[in-house]
């Protein structure tokens, strides 16, 4: 949910804003409304400062720590991105070497002086490569020509000769300006320079922690900087006017501050014409899905807070798209190896693993193979796991699409509730009708084909929501515009809705589809096991090699596919049904 928010504007001179912004800092609650990109010269120093370290910190990420650094090494920072700039230009450096040795490498070992002294004598050489199917033996007999080497496809030759008007059937290659002893030594002289340079990483590796504290550092000054900036100037410069927000559960904290420094200040809560900055707060679970929310925006301050849905949809969507009890039991346990590397992600994976071994067991699917074949397994928990089929439909693409059409309503009806509680109920007949017409329409479908209500009480109702929803659809839709045009407006949303609703539920039909890819696969891989197992002995070896790294490649696709894809059905199908605009700013206090 959105966190309530308090507006402030502080009235201070000016030469005490930076010491008041420096205390607030303390305070660690008031996000002073400022700029989110440099707007001057210091600005823009702190800035590109904060992103060498930024820069520094990534460079690093992937690098092993030395077992010890006592060295001083001056702009951490600095001494990262030029190390490593360094680097990356032997390296390239090196593959030329490594591509000038093989070109020498078939002339052997020569001394460039030698040419030199022949030339002189008035005799010059011509150095050839030929494909050896070509090469012409008269070449022997009619030119003092000298073999060097032969590959198997190519052969090396020089031509000497002292006749100005000297010409041979071939193009002449450029003479080697050394031979390749001399780049041999080039390239281990550039090799142990490389090295030296992945150790000096190492070794500020070492020192990951003190660039963070600076990154955090200057950030810091960087808030501080742009929130003084930011302020109103009044009464010729020497009064400045600052806003800034807090949360309304803080307010207890911010007046122990500002009335211990007699601050001047207006207060007042929070509208939607303020932009407030958003903070959400949710509970331990859902607080998990914010960064999806954040991935596509936080909600505007009278909007609803979509993390909730997001987290019950998309957990069960990429569930869905695995749908193996086994890879979910996979995604547990590398979550759980990696906790110190994912970090905050960690529990999410596990989550995400949690609920798809469970859709994996309703599957009755274990790394590609059906449970229901196995003899073991109770009848009574083969009972609790989806049939095959239903209705003569796949079960699984049965399930999707209801689904669907559940997660479609559902987003219909957050539309209604929020376009009533920000508009009005009159102004929002129009949106009204619209559910009533599609949610009403599907339970009351619903209950008829289950013989809840019988086809005549079906008939009078259905009746009874088209007429309720025509009225909202084509007359009601806006209470303040002429009926003629609400008419026409209501026939080109129907239309609208009729080719787009219809599209939204088809697009959850990739649930079943990237969950049959994923098996489908995972079985071909255990059929290839199965057949290289024949009979036993060492084939056991090729047989889990098959199945381990095929079932790894598998889940690491199934992965991706049930990453992408699930957040598309929230971010646009849920989204576009529910009016979410997700134009929010992110609550960023000032903290010290």
């Amino acid at each position: 949910m959105v966190t309530e928010m308090t507006k402030y504007n502080f009235i201070l001179l000016s030469g005490d804003v930076e010491e008041f912004l420096k205390k607030l800092q303390g305070v660690g609650v008031v996000d002073i409304t400022r700029s989110t990109k440099p707007v001057d010269e210091k600005s823009e120093t702190l800035s590109s400062k904060a992103g060498n370290y930024r820069k520094a910190l990534s460079l690093l990420k992937d690098v092993t720590p030395a077992e010890f650094a006592d060295k001083t090494y001056g702009d951490l920072a600095e001494n990262v991105i030029n190390t490593v700039n360094e680097r990356e230009m032997m390296e390239s450096q090196l593959a030329q070497l490594h591509k000038d040795m093989e070109e020498r490498l078939p002339w052997g070992q020569f001394d460039v002086k030698n040419f030199k002294k022949l030339e002189e004598r008035g005799l010059k050489l011509h150095f050839y490569k030929v494909k050896s199917s070509n090469f012409d033996p008269a070449w022997n007999e009619n030119y003092a020509l000298s073999e060097i080497s032969n590959d198997g496809t190519n052969t090396y030759f020089v031509v000497v000769s002292d006749d100005e008007n000297y010409e041979f059937p071939l193009k002449e290659m450029p003479a080697p300006d050394s031979d390749c002893t001399a780049v041999e030594k080039k390239i281990k002289e550039l090799e142990y320079e490389i090295e030296k340079k992945y150790s000096l990483l190492s070794e500020l590796k070492c020192h990951e922690k003190d660039i963070q504290k600076e990154l955090d550092k200057t950030m810091s000054k960087l808030d501080l900087h742009l929130a003084h900036v930011s302020g109103t100037k009044a009464a010729e410069d020497y009064i400045t006017v600052l806003e800034g927000f807090a949360p309304s559960n803080t307010t207890t904290s911010v007046h122990e501050l500002l009335d211990k420094e007699e601050v001047l200040y207006l207060e007042e809560n929070a509208c939607v014409t303020d932009n407030p900055p958003i903070k959400l707060k949710n509970n331990k679970f859902v607080s998990m899905f914010e960064l999806l929310t954040d991935m596509y925006g936080r909600p505007k301050y009278n909007e609803f807070d979509p993390t909730v849905w997001i987290s019950i949809f998309f957990m069960l969507f990429f569930a869905f798209c695995m749908g193996d009890a086994g890879y979910g039991l996979v995604l547990i346990g590398a979550s759980l190896a990696l906790k110190k590397v994912l970090g905050n992600i960690a529990p999410l994976g596990i989550t995400l693993g949690v609920a798809t071994t469970v859709i994996g067991l309703l599957f009755h699917t274990f790394f590609s193979t059906d449970m229901l074949t196995w003899s073991f397994l109770p009848d009574v928990v083969k009972k609790c796991m989806l049939p095959a089929q239903i209705g003569g439909f796949d079960g699984t693409m049965v399930l999707a699409i209801i689904v669907g059409i559940v997660h479609i309503c559902l987003a219909m009806i957050v539309k209604t509730y929020q376009s009533t509680k920000v508009k009005g109920f009159a102004n929002s007949l129009g949106t009204w009708g619209w559910t009533l017409l599609i949610v009403g329409g599907i339970i009351v479908g619903g209950l008829a084909l289950i013989g809840v209500i019988n086809s005549e009480v079906t008939k009078w109702i259905v009746i009874g929501i088209g007429i309720l929803s025509a009225l909202g659809i084509f007359f009601l839709n806006d209470l303040h515009r002429n009926p003629l045009v609400n008419f026409g407006s209501g026939l080109w949303e129907t239309y609208n809705t009729a080719t787009g609703l219809l599209g939204d539920v088809l697009s959850y039909l990739r649930l079943y589809a990237l969950g049959l890819a994923g098996a489908k696969l995972g079985e071909a891989f255990n059929a290839i096991g199965v057949q290289a197992l024949g009979d036993g002995g060492a084939a056991w070896i090729a047989f889990i090699l098959i199945v381990v790294v095929g079932h790894t490649l598998n889940v690491a696709m199934c992965v991706l596919g049930a990453f992408v894809h699930p957040l598309r059905l929230n971010f646009l199908e849920f989204f576009k049904n529910s009016g979410y605009e997700g134009t929010g700013r992110k609550y960023n206090p000032l903290k010290s």
